[in-house]
């Protein structure tokens, strides 16, 4: 399996070192170096590892002939803009497995018309994870509901709708809810 560990290392500013540190257990930048130059073969497991160690999925480690380079021209902060110190890329975000979205047709709480949502299916027992979140909620008849989960009590979700003025919004044992995890968003 041809990798891209290196690559998306490289593009997070990480060294071996902090790779190794940020991997679970921890393990050494030797094996890193290993793993990424294809001395060592690269497990699932090895996998998993280290894309939650950089933090992307582990799709996105994995070299793809249709990926895409993102070179990064600045690094911005508080002091300014400024050029970084070694050649840096952007990782194009991969679809996470079971995701759909939502497309925002007007400006609505922190989004605006044209927002596209990369959304988590989450099961009832992982509804406690979106608390204090933006979240769709089905309904019955093909409706839902879009809004800030603000509480849960039992099998009860009190939802606040992001438009001013909106009342609270109690569903009663929804199947399913959707977690957006990415913001598309055109400038």
């Amino acid at each position: 399996m041809i990798t891209r560990i290196r690559e998306v290392r490289k593009a997070r500013g990480l060294t071996l070192e902090e790779v190794a540190a940020r991997c679970e257990p921890p393990t050494t930048a030797q094996t890193i170096g290993r793993l990424e130059t294809g001395t060592r073969t690269v497990s699932v497991n090895w996998l998993n590892r280290i894309a939650a160690a950089l933090d992307v999925q582990a799709s996105d480690l994995v070299d793809l002939p249709s990926s895409e380079k993102v070179p990064v021209a600045a690094l911005v902060g508080p002091d300014g803009a400024s050029a970084p110190t070694r050649p840096l890329t952007l990782v194009p975000p991969s679809v996470p497995g079971g995701a759909f979205g939502i497309r925002m047709t007007a400006a609505l709480g922190d989004y605006r018309a044209g927002d596209e949502l990369w959304c988590e299916p989450l099961p009832p027992e992982r509804f406690g994870d979106a608390l204090n979140r933006d979240v769709l909620v089905p309904r019955p008849a093909g409706r839902f509901i879009f809004g800030r989960l603000i509480g849960r009590d039992g099998t009860m979700l009190h939802l606040l709708p992001l438009g001013i003025g909106m009342r609270q919004q109690v569903v009663n044992d929804p199947a399913w809810m959707g977690l957006p995890v990415r913001l598309i968003r055109t400038l």
